[in-house]
């Protein structure tokens, strides 16, 4: 058999085994995907998909539908879960983030346009975009992908070769072929987790305006990672300030935790319950460690 027929026959193969964890989620409002999280019939979906209602309808790869309920939303990450009050879904599994790489061929499975059960294929694009939200906030950290992502593919899986989902399909740039933008698995894992556990997002922030960067050669051997997050604006009188950090420090670790990235800074402070981190910048040239409080963003 030719390696190209091997491969339609393994992607055949893995479409048929993903497709009973891939669901249609059905309102008055509007339509998108979804996809089966936890064997006890909970559904991870894009939060845009739920705005506008509680008690979405799902519809499986059977033509089986069943009622739902939204435990909770966070808009700043595009993310929602759902639970199926009758039939559940199968589920599927969550990649790390050290699985997805540029080049990596990935497939998307959703309902654009209403058209159930359309597959699409890709490769990974790009790691680390970011997109305006539909709240005037960012999307930080996004996988970008030629996939076809089309309205309606909203919250389904984009998966690798091995079934993993490495993305929750979330975007597309209109007027634009082959860009299309997916929330990373790793940043779903967490929010999915405390979604489940709170019904919400409880946000801290250090009052702080942010760029991801890479560093290069000496610089990153003497501070031991070679990405950081610095700071280019501080808020008046808000906890960096009173923590002492300046612009330009580079954010290193949060609690001994290394922040390679914005979406690492806002993953530890929504899990880290602390009243006080100890935050480890770059500054003027000095490693520094100073306690700083952060506060609660309200909720969205």
């Amino acid at each position: 058999m030719s390696p190209l027929a091997l491969f339609s026959d393994e992607l055949e193969a893995l479409v048929q085994k993903v497709a009973p964890a891939v669901v249609a989620i059905e309102h008055r409002r509007g339509h998108g995907t979804g996809l089966g999280l936890t064997p006890d019939g909970h559904v991870l979906t894009n939060a845009h998909v739920v705005q506008h209602t509680s008690r979405p309808r799902l519809r499986f790869h059977d033509g089986e539908t069943t009622d739902a309920e939204v435990v909770g939303r966070d808009p700043m990450t595009d993310l929602a879960v759902l639970r199926c009050l009758q039939s559940r879904p199968a589920s599927l599994t969550l990649a790390e983030a050290a699985e997805v790489r540029v080049g990596q061929v990935v497939i998307a499975l959703g309902h654009p346009f209403g058209f159930e059960r359309s597959v699409s294929l890709g490769v990974v694009s790009a790691l680390e975009r970011r997109l305006p939200g539909r709240d005037g906030t960012a999307l930080d950290g996004l996988i970008q992908t030629d996939a076809a992502i089309n309205p309606g593919n909203s919250g389904g899986p984009l998966l690798n070769v091995r079934g993993q989902v490495v993305g929750i399909n979330t975007a597309m740039l209109p007027f634009a072929q082959g860009i299309g933008f997916a929330v990373p698995a790793f940043t779903a894992s967490w929010v999915a987790a405390l979604l489940l556990r709170h019904g919400e997002i409880r946000r801290r922030f250090l009052g702080v305006s942010v760029t991801n960067e890479t560093f290069r050669g000496e610089l990153a051997k003497e501070l031991g990672q070679a990405k950081g997050v610095r700071v280019k604006a501080i808020g008046r009188d808000t906890p960096a300030a009173r923590g002492g950090l300046e612009t330009e420090d580079v954010l290193l670790e949060l609690n001994g935790t290394k922040v390679t990235s914005t979406e690492d800074l806002q993953r530890l402070l929504a899990l880290d319950a602390s009243e006080e981190v100890m935050v480890t910048t770059w500054t003027r040239g000095q490693r520094k460690t100073r306690p700083v409080r952060p506060s609660l963003r309200p909720a969205a």
